[in-house]
């Protein structure tokens, strides 16, 4: 996907995501993130918005350590979604204005800082918004382009990070296969970390499904069924208990 689709993601998610914190209230728990509240989640994702456009906007070569460096008040109830749909709004404008040869810190692998910033911010959002969803009571399907993206960025990126705790020894694999777009990943599971390819391939556990629901399995969002489990099933579960991204 390009910066302009990613950036089109991030606006579509968060009206979304706005929309369900309309339906549920502040007060609504969570239930994919069982510590949370919605106006826990909104706090979450409207002050990394602001952290994120930070970098951006001022060009930052070190990443800032706290949110409270960027946001100047955290809302109460009757302000929350007005203040997050302000800093959404903020981060879309900031990553659209941005320069092509935008330098500034980043944490993953991409083509540009720019690029980076826009697909992270779009699937941050995208994931937080099912969160919101599930608040409301329903959870609205990914479209397989986007969902397959979000699987790369978290395969390649996330789970191939040095010092991850996804490991296993022996070394074991796993093949995702999504049915509905052309994409396949493999990961080699070690004793000292974790690396994504995209192949596809023979493993020791396989899951195919639709990249919407491969991508919310992966992410922790929901169980596997439904979806196809070949081989080890054992490793996915390591996986759902390894594979748990924290803040930025």
């Amino acid at each position: 996907m390009e910066i302009r689709e990613h950036i089109a993601v991030l606006r579509r998610e968060g009206a979304l995501l706005a929309a369900a914190v309309a339906a549920s209230g502040p007060d609504a728990p969570v239930p994919t993130c069982p510590d949370w509240r919605v106006r826990d989640l909104v706090r979450h994702v409207g002050g990394v918005h602001r952290w994120a456009a930070a970098h951006v906007a001022e060009g930052r070569a070190r990443p800032i350590a706290d949110l409270d460096a960027v946001v100047a008040a955290w809302p109460g109830d009757g302000d929350l979604l007005e203040w997050f749909c302000e800093g959404h709004a903020r981060l879309a404008a900031t990553l659209e204005e941005a320069p092509p040869d935008l330098d500034c810190w980043s944490f993953l692998p991409a083509p540009s800082p720019l690029a980076f910033w826009a697909r992270r911010q779009a699937h941050e959002t995208a994931i937080h918004r099912v969160d919101a969803e599930s608040a409301a009571g329903m959870v609205t399907r990914f479209a397989p382009e986007v969902a397959a993206d979000g699987i790369d960025e978290l395969v390649m990126g996330f789970v191939s990070r040095p010092g991850g705790r996804l490991r296993s020894d022996p070394p074991r694999t796993l093949a995702i296969l999504p049915t509905d777009v052309e994409a396949g990943w493999r990961v080699l599971i070690g004793p000292d970390g974790s690396c994504g390819h995209r192949e596809p391939g023979e493993a020791g556990c396989t899951v195919r499904g639709a990249a919407s629901d491969l991508h919310l399995l992966l992410w922790n969002r929901r169980d596997a069924e439904g979806i196809e489990v070949l081989g080890d099933a054992e490793l996915l579960e390591r996986w759902r208990g390894s594979v748990q991204v924290r803040g930025r």
